[in-house]
């Protein structure tokens, strides 16, 4: 089963030597899960200053700059797995560095027939 892990944390937590650690830490997960076959796809994201929302209400198309809603907590990032069950998708959350400081929500994936492939 494809799972979504969506890491969330301040991305004001972390200094510029910290932020090249996790990012280190990261790929070396990634690594680790493209040889055991589970790895789909993962990236960090740009910081929530780069972020536009886009919204549509009464058939008119909304731009806003920034996130969608005001939290303490910023999506940072993901990993695309395929995990055999939620037991092992949980194991795998909690290697991803973003855990210790913040939180990773893991979700399964609703595969919809006909959609691309890459």
């Amino acid at each position: 089963m494809k799972y979504m892990l969506l890491i969330d944390g301040d991305e004001r937590a972390l200094d510029e030597t910290e932020r090249e650690e996790c990012y280190g830490e990261s790929w070396q997960l990634a690594q680790e899960l493209k040889t055991s076959g589970q790895y789909l796809a993962a990236s960090p994201l740009h910081p929530t200053s780069t972020a536009t929302s886009v919204r549509v209400r009464e058939g008119k198309r909304l731009v806003t700059d920034g996130p969608f809603a005001e939290t303490r907590e910023q999506l940072g990032g993901y990993f695309l797995i395929d995990a055999s069950d939620l037991d092992e998708a949980l194991g795998i959350a909690s290697r991803i560095p973003g855990a210790r400081l913040g939180t990773v929500e893991v979700r399964p994936i609703v595969e919809l027939a006909g959609l691309p492939q890459q």
